[in-house]
């Protein structure tokens, strides 16, 4: 028989059910309210204590809720953050259980879908399934077979919210670990997301896409034209990204198709830079802004983003040179329509100058004396002290490195590049070192 202290208990219990049962939204909420603020952070064993051993009364009373009022929103963000004490609870595998059993993960991935519903309210929803993703693989696997991976990913695309996109990083990141039957699920998912509007959640996609590269191993061939397509941003910070992506997949399968990529850029198709500027960039008064700014500044990113790689390794370097590197970066300095761009592929053209004597001797004949003299004299503002006829004659070289070595474009090595020189003095050490770390092999993965 139950003492008379646990009868009291359960008539406690039986009470505040009933209560609960007959109340309308606003009693409920201050229920919420009062609940959240006594019990947030409790073990399971202590909401027993709370509810004398009927907590779970409760939560299926809060889970029904939800269910049948989630599309309006009605006290969404406690229903949630209720909801998140039992599953955040030490010791909460029965509730976690008890949530799922009538399709919590579902309702939580509708919710980041429906547009009515607040952004901090999602949230919340992503931070119950970061709970449930934290308890294990089977876990992880129920929310990517219930398409959690699109619905997540949308979701983080479409986030105006810098702190949301960051918890759905989180989420993104706890999937991709453990959970091997479906993380190439979702990183093909976060290469989807390179191209989405938003620059915070660019940045963070690629900082996950270099985790889950490395987890995955096998590279997707769509990831170099999507990475070609981040290089348009004028965001520095997601820039940073691309280029710390591109130097992990040099070592990877894809290789030649991104140096290949990056070398097409700065020299821009005409399709792309006959376009015609929008007609209020034609007002006098309106300041004149270039109607090709993504494309001069995805030029501006792919020179700089070969000169990063070229100087971490000399194989790079040489392979680049097969094809045509030098010429299209001279194109690139001759472009006066964006000097940061003509400054970048300056600076990169230098180093390929200091590095390979044939690259020089081309380069002087190219350029003439005065321009030369002025370009190593000071590469970065050459383009500040350039006229336009110099600018011409950049634009129009027709330097052919590849040729001038009998080396065809389509197949170089490294032993075919010896005939390029010897190094400068002081590099020479430098170079034997690269060379050692090029001849290593592929990156490994885990």
């Amino acid at each position: 028989m139950t003492s008379i202290k646990e009868q009291a208990a359960i008539s406690r219990l039986m009470s505040f059910l009933q209560e609960w049962d007959d109340a309308g939204k606003v009693a409920r909420s201050r229920v919420l309210d009062k609940f959240i603020r006594f019990n947030w952070g409790k073990t399971a064993p202590e909401l027993e204590q709370e509810f004398s051993q009927g907590a779970s009364l409760f939560l299926v009373r809060l889970t029904t809720w939800l269910r049948l009022t989630y599309m309006t929103g009605t006290c969404l963000n406690k229903l949630l953050r209720s909801i998140g004490i039992f599953l955040s609870a030490v010791s909460c595998n029965r509730y976690l259980v008890e949530f799922l059993e009538v399709g919590g993960v579902l309702t939580l991935l509708e919710i980041l879908g429906l547009e009515k519903i607040k952004e901090e309210d999602k949230k919340e929803a992503i931070l119950l399934l970061q709970m449930i993703a934290s308890c294990g693989r089977k876990y992880k696997e129920l929310i990517c077979e219930s398409y959690g991976v699109r619905s997540i990913a949308e979701f983080m695309a479409k986030s105006k919210s810098e702190d949301t996109q960051e918890g759905v990083q989180i989420l993104l990141d706890s999937l991709v670990h453990g959970n091997p039957k479906y993380q190439n699920q979702v990183y093909k998912g976060l290469i989807a997301l390179m191209p989405c509007a938003s620059p915070r959640a660019q940045q963070l996609s690629l900082q996950t896409l270099r985790v889950a590269q490395a987890i995955v191993g096998t590279v997707h061939p769509a990831i170099v034209d999507f990475l070609m397509g981040v290089l348009r941003t004028m965001h520095l910070e997601v820039q940073y990204e691309a280029i710390e992506l591109i130097k992990d997949l040099i070592s990877t399968d894809v290789r030649t198709a991104l140096l290949k990529g990056l070398v097409a850029l700065l020299k821009p198709s005409a399709k792309d830079t006959t376009k015609l500027h929008p007609k209020i960039l034609e007002d006098p008064t309106v300041f004149q802004v270039s109607g090709h700014l993504p494309v001069f500044l995805q030029q501006a990113a792919a020179a700089k983003s070969i000169g990063v790689i070229s100087r971490s390794s000399m194989a790079v370097a040489e392979e680049l040179l097969s094809l045509q590197v030098v010429s299209h970066l001279m194109y690139a300095m001759g472009n006066q329509d964006h000097s940061n761009g003509q400054r970048l592929a300056s600076l990169t053209l230098e180093y390929f100058v200091q590095t390979f004597p044939i690259v020089e001797e081309h380069v002087h004949m190219a350029m003439g004396d005065t321009l030369f003299e002025l370009f190593m004299s000071n590469a970065e503002d050459l383009y500040m002290n350039m006229d336009s006829i110099q600018a011409d004659i950049l634009a129009s070289n027709k330097i052919n490195i590849p040729e001038a070595l009998g080396i065809s474009s389509s197949n170089i090595s490294v032993t075919a590049c010896k005939g390029l020189g010897v190094p400068r003095s002081g590099e020479e050490d430098d170079t034997k070192e690269e060379r050692a770390k090029d001849n290593e092999g592929p990156m490994k993965f885990c």
